[in-house]
């Protein structure tokens, strides 16, 4: 399927239309949103709290990762109040997220460049924000995209392996997240690049998982080829 096949409206109004099908059916039915969301709703967008949880979230569950990120945000709701915390305080508060004691070493390095070149603001720039020690293209295009509502495409295991499933990333097979990113750039309409990892995130979870996908209940599957499925349920 070429990119000018591909049917975007039809599969975002599908996704949504799960979405909020989800929703309707009540609370215990419809998943939690992703943590970083939940976090940016909390702390109305505060470039500061997004940051902060998005680099606990990598590697690590959406039940944990808020729990840590309020923990922390509570004892360092800015870069100055981080920097006043010890190692050993900012690991405790951030257990048991993965590479936790890395995740600490690093939220101390970036609060100590905020302070002394930024005056304790967090930038919106792309570049400026991949310069921060532990921060990629995840990481920044959610804090772009959530903290600064602009533009961003943030590809996730989830959004990576859904779109190369799909075959949005034409026949190169299965590339790097950061290719996928690149390709998706080129093939999605802007006006889905937001939109797209909180959807994707929850189809994977639900529906579209590493193994044994629920391919007989997705709603997308008139658009999808199944690239690299072996077996589905």
């Amino acid at each position: 399927m070429t990119a000018k096949a591909i049917p975007w409206d039809e599969i975002f109004q599908a996704l949504n239309a799960w979405r909020g099908g989800l929703s309707q059916e009540g609370p215990s039915a419809a998943p939690d949103e992703p943590s970083v969301t939940l976090i940016a709703e909390s702390y109305a967008g505060d470039p500061w709290a997004i940051l902060v949880s998005t680099i606990i979230s990598l590697r690590t569950k959406d039940a944990v990762t808020a729990g840590a990120s309020q923990r922390l945000l509570e004892k360092a709701p800015n870069p100055a109040a981080l920097q006043r915390l010890s190692h050993e305080e900012i690991a405790r508060l951030v257990y048991p997220a993965g590479f936790y004691r890395t995740k600490a070493a690093n939220l101390q390095k970036i609060a100590a460049i905020l302070m002394d070149a930024r005056g304790g603001a967090v930038p919106s720039d792309m570049d400026a924000l991949l310069a921060l020690p532990g921060v990629g293209r995840k990481t920044a295009n959610l804090v772009r995209t959530e903290a600064f509502d602009l533009d961003g495409l943030c590809v996730d295991t989830h959004v990576h392996r859904i779109a190369n499933r799909c075959g949005w990333c034409g026949s190169e097979g299965s590339p790097s997240p950061n290719r996928t990113e690149m390709i998706l750039r080129e093939v999605l309409p802007p006006k889905y690049w937001k939109p797209i990892n909180s959807l994707l995130v929850l189809y994977g979870q639900q529906l579209c998982r590493p193994i044994s996908p629920y391919c007989s209940r997705c709603v997308i599957r008139p658009h999808c080829p199944q690239q690299g499925v072996e077996r589905y349920r």
